[in-house]
């Protein structure tokens, strides 16, 4: 089984693509089961965030996987080809090492994306897919992770995307301590951007949920309103800024709610941030007047910001992951050899078990045991060195210097002189 990476993040693939290939939290463990029950994939697991789409597996047959993922979005496999990345063996595995560090992030250094994959470990450990060669890369990703942050400063002066979308709403309004703020979703990602714009004290904040509970849990943090999402059509032209991240496969906010609201708002503008893949906020949305909508990719300029202080701090990075790297793939290699390792004592205890039933058969007859005892260990003898005897004798000129080499290494010989 090889182990192999593949997928496609915002350096390979526009928005449009990502979106199409997400994969939605209560989907990922049916995924995994339907990837790994379709195709001679013995694990897998996935990682699916608004910068990525990646799935790490154990197969005999890369291609099959990449055309599952395909297959199971309804996609055709040449139009997500020129987007994916291919990672076999050790590439796989610096790849993980340098995404769970920030290195491979839109924001360098960022620590969300250590967070979500620790939850695509967790989700294959209930999918039943993560098998002991994952569960070893991942621990380890985790491990190398935590080296990496520990013993350089990547994640100093790092400007998350919840941060960017905050700085992104002064800049239009300036101070926006009299603005409205509307959050639509309660997840990880809403709940660090209200963070943000909670410490700004805006005039007022409002979460939208489809379910009640979980957006009252988030309001209750923040001295805010909690509704639920059908009752945005009323609600969105209340506010200034609206912050939307959701799980939601179908976009939430509308062409024609937006432009409801904004007329109601008497052409006062309104900042949008959709920061959800797929997208909350219909593409359309942007072509309205007084309305300053922005997508995750939109905020790439911004989370630059910092940069420099921390590209000192790549280079001690890299140098971290490759030496684990190289320490992985030694541990990879020595399991690659357990078939033959386990193979080679089957043999021997099949040759032990043959000697030692046919000597207690000559014992019951009342053989002398000496002779007995002399009679099993030849026959071991004979037959542990018959097959690299039988070798010697056989092997062609233009391999015996090389065999003989290797068996002199094998049994510690001493060739005479």
């Amino acid at each position: 089984m090889q182990l192999f990476a593949f997928g496609i993040n915002h350096n390979t693939a526009p928005l449009d693509v990502r979106e199409q290939v997400a994969f939605p939290e209560n989907t990922m463990e049916h995924a995994l089961r339907d990837l790994v029950g379709r195709n001679p994939i013995k694990e897998a697991a996935i990682v699916s965030t608004c910068n990525r789409t990646e799935v790490y597996c154990c197969t005999e047959r890369p291609e099959d996987a990449v055309i599952w993922l395909a297959d199971f979005h309804h996609l055709p496999t040449r139009e997500l080809d020129p987007y994916i990345y291919k990672l076999p063996r050790e590439q796989a595995v610096k790849h993980a090492f340098r995404v769970a560090s920030g290195l491979d992030s839109m924001v360098l250094g960022e620590p969300q994306i250590l967070g979500q994959l620790k939850s695509a470990v967790k989700s294959a450990e209930h999918a039943g897919t993560l098998g002991l060669l994952l569960h070893k890369l991942f621990q380890r990703t985790f491990y190398v992770a935590k080296e990496v942050r520990t013993s350089t400063e990547i994640g100093t002066s790092s400007v998350s995307m919840a941060a960017a979308a905050a700085r992104l709403a002064e800049r239009i309004f300036g101070d926006i301590a009299e603005q409205r703020v509307l959050f639509i979703g309660a997840g990880e990602m809403i709940e660090l951007c209200a963070n943000h714009f909670a410490a700004r004290n805006p005039k007022k904040i409002t979460v939208a949920n489809r379910t009640t509970e979980r957006a009252e849990a988030l309001a209750n943090r923040f001295n805010a309103q909690a509704i639920t999402l059908s009752e945005l059509p009323e609600q969105l032209a209340l506010h200034d800024i609206v912050v939307t991240c959701t799980a939601s496969p179908l976009p939430i906010l509308g062409k024609g709610m937006v432009e409801r609201a904004i007329k109601i708002r008497k052409h006062r503008p309104i900042f949008i941030v959709d920061l959800a893949v797929p997208r909350d906020v219909e593409s359309e949305v942007a072509e309205l007047d007084d309305v300053f909508l922005y997508y995750v990719d939109d905020l790439s300029e911004i989370v630059k910001e910092g940069l420099d202080s921390r590209l000192n701090a790549v280079t001690q990075a890299e140098t971290i992951i490759d030496s684990n790297v190289v320490d992985f793939m030694r541990w990879f290699a020595t399991r690659e050899m357990v078939p033959t390792i386990r193979a080679l004592r089957d043999q021997g205890e099949r040759y032990r078990r043959h000697e030692l039933a046919r000597a207690t058969k000559l014992l019951e007859k009342g053989e002398d045991p000496k002779k007995v005892i002399e009679a099993l260990s030849t026959g071991l003898t004979n037959k542990f060195l018959h097959m690299p005897s039988n070798a010697l004798n056989q092997a062609a000129a233009d391999e015996r210097e090389e065999l003989v080499e290797l068996i002199n290494r094998l049994y510690q010989l001493h060739r005479p002189q």
